[in-house]
């Protein structure tokens, strides 16, 4: 009997679509303009996505080492819109804290 070797496939450097899905895009105020000098960054991102896909989102992505990730939901309000009752959308951010000494220039494209 012959037998053929295996061949061994190697895993490439790839991202997936799905790492660009759970980042919606970086949010930038003035908080969060203070917030880059402690090396943390705030990003808007769906409602049904977790810490741990945002951590491997941003790692992969920005290569960079994600320290801690701190997840904010704020609920949409009711309001008055020319006269009409409406109301404002959910929102989910994540803010996400880097490891000392590296930052996420956000102001350049991936």
């Amino acid at each position: 009997m012959i037998f053929k070797k295996k061949e061994i496939k190697k895993k490439e450097n790839k991202v997936s679509t799905k790492l660009y899905d759970s980042i919606q895009k970086p949010i930038i105020t003035e908080k969060a303009t203070l917030l880059s000098n402690n090396s943390q960054v705030i990003f808007s991102i769906p409602m049904d996505v977790s810490k741990k896909n945002v951590k491997e989102a941003v790692e992969k992505l920005f290569r960079v080492n994600v320290k801690k990730i701190n997840i904010i939901v704020s609920k949409g309000k009711t309001k008055r819109f020319k006269g009409k009752i409406g109301k404002r959308k959910n929102e989910k951010k994540a803010i996400i804290s880097l490891e000392k000494g590296q930052k996420i220039d956000i102001t350049t494209g991936i």
